[in-house]
């Protein structure tokens, strides 16, 4: 980077070189190179953790005064990030949302060019609509809403039901590519199948149907069940009780979920993982390029944000700006749903990986 030292000298022509910069909108690099071109990511999105006991009784009480119907689509309170005020952007890729919605409560069937999952840490009944295929949503389901897909949900219940919503909302933005339609004005079908039509014809490990033979920028496998993502967990580490080397770190099983038609990340944007860490594990310190956010789905512990411990519970949010350290520890079992921005990262080769500054 450019020093001091070789700044030009300040002159009355100098000056009127700097305002005519400025009358014709542009800048001068050799005046910005620092910021520009930091030795290593400086990111505004700060590390935060949202609670899971402060966010519900606020869902609940908008469950109260705001209905869900045409033109605010949905009851969904996005996680605004204290350092990217005045959006409501999460991270500066992702968007992270409560959605909350009633027994007997229809979300309008609507698309959008952004893509989208739904990931439910308690509740049941309710019913996700992805063009036309009615996909069941339960503790512990990942469902997936791929851009351009119409979807709207219903609560067939007789509980409210919250969830949490994630999208490439920001990315978007900064991208100028977002497209919106209405559609029907109630969810297509409020039929109520077990299982959905994509997990019918995608959901048997190891097996593809010959009428799917062509690969799909996002996974057709609507929903991805907890009982299975339990069951993965769950063998990783008995297989590192006998010896075998199956887990990331020792007392720490991960899993990423796949797109079934070409082994990659189930959205072109977004990654979708789960950690389970035994009760008294750490997690080494790792800095990543991309930001990530995680949900605790059971147990407890703490995350080192930055430096700094912060004790977590069931149901609690957390952000990981761009290379900001992190390290998950665990008092408890502790399982933890995490998405992050990875695809767009990697697909450019801007990731990096710093692990206990190495």
């Amino acid at each position: 980077m450019m020093d001091n030292a070789m700044q030009p000298e300040d002159t009355p022509e100098l000056r009127a070189l700097y305002e005519g910069f400025e009358r014709n909108h542009m800048n001068p690099l050799w005046t910005q190179t620092a910021g520009l071109m930091p030795q290593h990511p400086k990111p505004k999105a700060v590390p935060y953790v949202w609670k899971w006991a402060d966010l519900l009784p606020m869902a609940e009480q908008s469950g109260d005064l705001v209905p869900v119907g045409r033109g605010g689509e949905r009851r969904a309170i996005g996680l605004a990030n204290p350092g990217l005020a005045p959006h409501a952007y999460c991270t500066p890729t992702l968007w992270c949302a409560i959605q909350y919605l009633l027994p007997g409560e229809n979300a309008p069937e609507h698309r959008h060019s952004q893509n989208a999952f739904r990931f439910v840490v308690e509740g049941e009944g309710v019913w996700t609509v992805v063009n036309g295929d009615p996909v069941r949503m339960s503790r512990g389901d990942l469902l997936l809403t791929p851009g351009w897909a119409f979807h709207g949900h219903h609560n067939v219940a007789t509980e409210p039901m919250a969830w949490i919503d994630g999208l490439d909302i920001p990315f978007s933005q900064q991208m100028d590519v977002g497209f919106f339609e209405f559609g029907a004005e109630r969810v297509t079908d409020n039929a109520t199948p077990n299982y959905s039509q994509g997990e019918r014809l995608w959901g048997h490990p190891g097996l593809r149907p010959l009428s799917g033979l062509q690969d799909a920028v996002s996974s057709p496998l609507s929903a991805y069940r907890w009982e299975h993502t339990d069951r993965a967990l769950t063998e990783q580490l008995l297989l590192e009780d006998e010896g075998q080397p199956a887990t990331v770190g020792l007392g720490h099983a991960a899993v990423r979920y796949t797109n079934p038609t070409t082994g990659g990340d189930v959205m072109p944007t977004i990654r979708c993982e789960f950690n389970r860490l035994r009760a008294g594990t750490e997690t080494p310190m790792r800095q990543e390029v991309g930001s990530s956010v995680f949900q605790v789905f059971e147990g407890s512990g703490a995350v080192v944000l930055g430096g700094e411990t912060r004790k977590l519970e069931k149901g609690d949010i957390f952000v990981v700006p761009s290379w900001v350290g992190w390290q998950l520890e665990a008092e408890t079992q502790f399982d933890l749903f995490r998405f992050s921005d990875a695809p767009i990262i990697e697909r450019l080769n801007f990731m990096r990986t710093m692990v206990d500054g190495k």
